[in-house]
């Protein structure tokens, strides 16, 4: 395993926790969002792959491309059945559910990839999981905003994020710029059909600023570290370094929003946080299995 790969992972998940913050201010409704993102990420992917010179060492595995189409086509998916989800049922449970990825990864992945799940690991997940969930508080969980279709969405994308966790960490031999920038191609396709372009008139230069940066800072750097770091370490890491996000987008919503949390989310905060330190003592070693295949 590279020395790196925590480190990026922690990195892109701490980026990834502003996206709400700047999503917010883009004016932008969530597909013609979605396909900014896509367009500025796969530009800069490209390029990058090209300038680096990584074009020229790409080894090609016609099942390793199938996997990395499948990423891609899960990780839409996966932005899709969110967005859906908020318009169904309150941010407080579409991101809830949301957070159901990492147990969902990280059981899966102990089967496909043999990685054990010691104590600190299964104690720090569940810690990040309850702080989160107290953090959210329990507001919208009532029967009145009970939708079932929002909470069928919710799911559905936490499934599609889990596995795109799953099938990212599957590919061994294609470049992380190739790994990206395809997916940022499938995206381009799938939704281009879906673009309601009206939507990007009129659009302040500030607005504009906040969706490019959500494109090439949000997607294109962040997906260069996380799938480079996911490949290299094992289940219970990443499923417990994902939390990153909701731990930096609320302390942006403390510094930055003036959010003031009650008492139980206080207590959310300090567990969640508390949870993310203790999770630098679970053991950063692959298995054998996957250190055979690196």
């Amino acid at each position: 395993m590279h020395k790196s790969a925590l480190p990026q992972l922690v990195v892109s998940m701490a980026i990834f926790g502003s996206v709400g913050f700047f999503s917010s201010r883009t004016g932008l409704p969530a597909v013609e969002l979605v396909f900014v993102r896509c367009v500025c990420a796969f530009v800069i992917l490209l390029a990058a792959w090209v300038f680096t010179g990584s074009f020229r060492r790409e080894r090609w595995d016609a099942r390793e491309a199938l996997i990395v189409v499948a990423c891609g086509v899960s990780n839409l998916l996966n932005w899709v059945f969110l967005f859906t989800a908020f318009r169904f049922i309150s941010v407080t449970i579409a991101i809830s559910l949301y957070h159901l990825a990492p147990i969902l990864a990280l059981v899966a992945g102990g089967l496909i990839f043999r990685d054990k799940l010691g104590r600190t690991a299964i104690l720090s997940l569940a810690g990040c999981l309850g702080g989160t969930m107290l953090i959210m508080g329990a507001v919208g969980f009532g029967g009145a905003s009970a939708n079932w279709k929002g909470i069928f969405c919710g799911v559905l994308a936490a499934f599609f994020y889990a596995a795109t966790m799953l099938l990212g960490r599957s590919v061994r031999q294609t470049s992380v710029y190739a790994t990206t920038f395809i997916q940022m191609a499938i995206g381009l396709t799938l939704l281009l059909p879906f673009v309601h372009f009206d939507a990007y008139e009129g659009l302040a230069r500030g607005e504009w600023i906040y969706a490019v940066t959500t494109g090439i800072v949000h997607t294109g750097v962040v997906y260069l570290l996380f799938f480079g770091s996911i490949r290299r370490l094992p289940s219970p890491v990443v499923a417990v370094f994902v939390f990153v996000d909701p731990a930096v987008a609320i302390l942006l919503d403390i510094f930055i929003d003036r959010f003031r949390p009650d008492g139980l989310q206080s207590v959310g905060i300090l567990l969640l946080f508390g949870s993310l330190l203790a999770a630098f003592a679970i053991p950063l070693n692959v298995s054998a299995r996957r250190r055979a295949k690196l």
